[in-house]
């Protein structure tokens, strides 16, 4: 007869073993948790947002340095450190679904939104242009132009958007975006 080591064929040990062997076995077998799905409404957010955000950036940074208005410099600042944030996480999203972090223009995703939110080269050219409360006032109209169109992004991506997540950055977006463009509004009322 066969000869057998000592300790290993008490039923402890089968017991303990068939457990670890039902664990293994269920690990295997175990479904992986699912991604929350994306559509294409939660692509489009992200994809124009950047596309805004640049835009919205390249406004502000003009301002932060050349503004007379410190409140205007101090909005500027304030919205570039939040599209950094924002911006990173939009592209680690599209990045992570396998999308492009801008839209193919003949897709037909973004018609009717797309150009219709864009600046023009001429409009940051105009702003380097202007001085003093003319520039102050150029680059308010400037940002609060972005600012709404911004707005209506995120309100897309609101009511028609299902990754919870890009939803909840809508979410936090508007909130940001709601009181400095009241601040804005205030400074171009004055």
């Amino acid at each position: 007869m066969g000869r057998r080591l000592a300790g290993t064929g008490g039923p402890v040990c089968r017991a303990a073993l068939t457990l670890l062997l039902l664990g293994v076995l269920a690990a295997c077998g175990a479904p992986k948790p699912a991604a929350a799905a994306f559509n294409d409404t939660d692509v489009m957010f992200l994809q124009m947002g950047l596309t805004q955000i640049t835009e919205g950036d390249r406004v502000a940074e003009i301002a932060e340095g050349r503004a007379g208005n410190p409140e205007i410099r101090a909005v500027a600042a304030e919205l570039r450190g939040q599209w950094r944030t924002e911006q990173d996480t939009m592209r680690g999203w599209l990045e992570q679904w396998g999308r492009p972090l801008v839209a193919d223009p003949s897709a037909g995703l973004h018609a009717g939104h797309g150009d219709l939110h864009s600046l023009r080269e001429e409009d940051f050219e105009g702003l380097r242009g202007f001085s003093g409360a003319e520039f102050d006032r150029a680059a308010v109209a400037l940002l609060l132009g972005n600012l709404h169109n911004a707005m209506e992004t995120i309100r897309m991506e609101a009511t028609g958007g299902s990754y919870p997540q890009a939803v909840d950055l809508a979410a936090r977006m508007t909130e940001a975006r709601q009181g400095q463009i009241q601040r804005l509004l205030a400074l171009a009322a004055g």
